[in-house]
């Protein structure tokens, strides 16, 4: 009776290593359950991201129907001649003349927007037939909603050699014309600034065509065209 007892204990009771096995598969369920869940984690993100910027899309849009930005305008309203010098340079070979200047460009930005705007560096370049001569900078500054802000940059050409055919074009329109004709052009960016929001770039091209006179130091003709504008 004794060992018939015991026996069916012995059946009734796991062993150890049925046990271990019986557990191994729930082990690897769990391990297996593991990319599915990295995968759900990256569809939240994805869905999340993609919400988000469909969220900025129509507070953009939304601005912009408020809003309805205008082109603004930056001309160049004034340029004084400090100094117009042309000497010859007996040194090169061929012969040339180098060209000295000093201008100041005084630049006229009018905002007509309901909101500010925000202008980044502007940089302009005075050139005489196609030649880079000098560069002028002006600041990033902020202009209010509805407002007209002056500012304004110099050019300084310090001695530019030019090549003989250019240099010639040069002595004659000055000797016998008294005139030097140069060409202003920039890239003028700006962005409408709502509160701490900033809105994409607008950007206006200024191209401006001026003589001066050498004889006068002054300016007698000044013409500006903007080439459009680009966002």
């Amino acid at each position: 009776m004794t060992s018939t007892t015991m026996a069916e204990n012995r059946r009734s009771t796991p062993s150890s290593h049925q046990f271990y096995y019986s557990n191994t598969p729930s082990y690897f369920s769990t391990s297996s359950s593991s990319p599915s869940l990295i995968k759900g984690c990256c569809c939240c993100l994805f869905l999340l991201f993609s919400l988000l910027a469909l969220l900025t899309l129509a507070v953009i849009l939304v601005i912009v129907l408020a809003v309805k930005p205008k082109k603004p305008t930056y001309d160049l309203q004034q340029v004084a001649v400090q100094y117009v010098g042309i000497s010859p340079t007996p040194t090169a070979s061929p012969a040339g003349v180098s060209l000295s200047l000093s201008v100041r460009l005084l630049f006229t930005a009018v905002n007509p927007n309901k909101v500010g705007l925000k202008y980044g560096e502007s940089r302009f370049t005075v050139m005489y037939k196609g030649i880079p001569l000098g560069r002028g900078v002006v600041p990033g500054f902020y202009q209010p909603a509805h407002s007209v802000k002056n500012v304004e940059t110099v050019v300084t050409v310090d001695r530019v050699n030019l090549m003989q055919a250019d240099a010639s074009d040069l002595v004659k329109d000055a000797s016998m014309y008294d005139k030097v004709e140069l060409t202003v052009m920039g890239d003028v960016s700006a962005k409408i600034r709502i509160i701490s929001f900033d809105s994409p770039g607008v950007q206006v091209s200024v191209n401006c065509e001026i003589v001066l006179s050498p004889k006068k130091q002054s300016l007698t003709y000044k013409q500006c065209g903007f080439d459009g504008l680009h966002i």
